[in-house]
C-alpha cells in the first residue's frame, strides 16, 4: 500500500496545527509547512511525543519558487503527496476606505494567489497517477458579506470559484477537491481582545479538524464537496 502523505500550509497555529495533529492520529505522515520555523519544529516535536510522525518545511506560499522548492523536498524525502489541505491565510479587519493597498496585495497573495500556486504544484503528480485530494480551508467570509473584511472575504470567495471550476475539471482525473467555509473559529487571527471576550461565540480548531478529517476519509466513490459550519449561536 502506498504510504499517504499530507502536506499542511499555515500549520504553525491555529486550525492548521489542529489538522496536522488530527492527521498523524490516524498514522497518517505529515507534512507542515509556514513561514515560522521556530513553531513547526515545536507542533513537529508535539507530533512525535504522541508517537506519531511528520516533518516540518519552512515555505511562503506566496512565492512560486518557495512552493515549489517544497513540493520537490518532499517527493524527494517523503513520496509523493497524497493530499494538500490549503489552509495558510491572513486578513486585516479593517473597512473598505482603511485597507491599504499593500495590505490587499499581501491577503490575496497569501489567501488566492498562493492557494492557487500550491495547487498547480501538486496538480500533474496526482494526475499521473489519477489520485489526490485538495482541501481548502476558506471562510464563511466567502458567501455572506462582513464588514471590515472586503479584502479577505475577496480572496475566499475567488478561491471557492476558482476550485470549484477546477473540480469539474478534475473529476475526470479522480481527484477531489473539498471547500471548508468555517465561520468564527478561535484562532490567532483574531485580536486577544476578541478572543476573549467571544470565546463562548467561537468554534475550536480542533473541531475544524475533525470536519477536514471527514471530508478526507470518505470512500473514494463519495466526493464532499463544500461544508459550511458556524456557531451554534451564529456569526459574531
Amino acid at each position: 500500500m502506498d504510504k499517504t502523505v499530507v502536506w499542511v500550509t499555515g500549520a504553525s497555529t491555529g486550525i492548521g496545527r489542529e489538522i496536522a495533529k488530527r492527521f498523524s492520529k490516524e498514522n497518517i505522515f505529515v507534512i507542515v509547512s509556514a513561514r515560522r520555523k521556530s513553531r513547526l519544529v515545536s507542533l513537529v516535536s508535539e507530533i512525535k511525543f504522541a508517537g506519531c510522525n511528520a516533518a516540518a518545511i519552512v515555505c511562503d506560499v506566496s512565492s512560486e519558487r518557495s512552493v515549489q522548492n517544497t513540493v520537490r523536498k518532499i517527493n524527494t524525502n517523503y513520496g509523493k503527496i497524497s493530499v494538500l489541505i490549503n489552509n495558510a491565510g491572513t486578513t486585516v479587519f479593517k473597512s473598505f476606505l482603511d485597507t491599504k493597498i499593500p495590505e490587499f496585495d499581501t491577503i490575496i497573495d497569501t489567501n488566492l494567489r498562493g492557494a492557487f500556486i500550491c495547487i498547480k504544484t501538486v496538480l500533474p503528480q496526482m494526475m499521473k497517477i489519477k489520485k489526490g485530494q485538495i482541501i481548502n480551508i476558506l471562510s464563511v467570509a466567502a458567501v455572506k458579506a462582513m464588514e471590515n473584511s472586503s479584502v479577505y472575504s475577496a480572496s475566499k470567495a475567488a478561491l471557492l470559484a476558482l476550485t470549484n471550476c477546477a473540480r469539474q475539471e478534475l473529476r475526470k482525473e479522480n481527484i477531489k477537491i473539498t471547500n471548508i467555509l468555517p465561520g468564527a473559529t478561535e484562532t490567532p487571527m483574531w485580536d486577544a481582545k476578541t478572543r476573549q471576550k467571544k470565546h463562548s461565540r467561537m468554534m475550536s480548531p480542533a473541531s475544524i479538524a475533525d470536519i477536514v478529517y471527514f471530508a478526507y476519509s470518505q470512500p473514494k466513490n463519495l466526493l464532499v464537496e463544500d461544508i459550511i459550519v458556524r456557531p451554534q449561536k451564529g456569526d459574531l
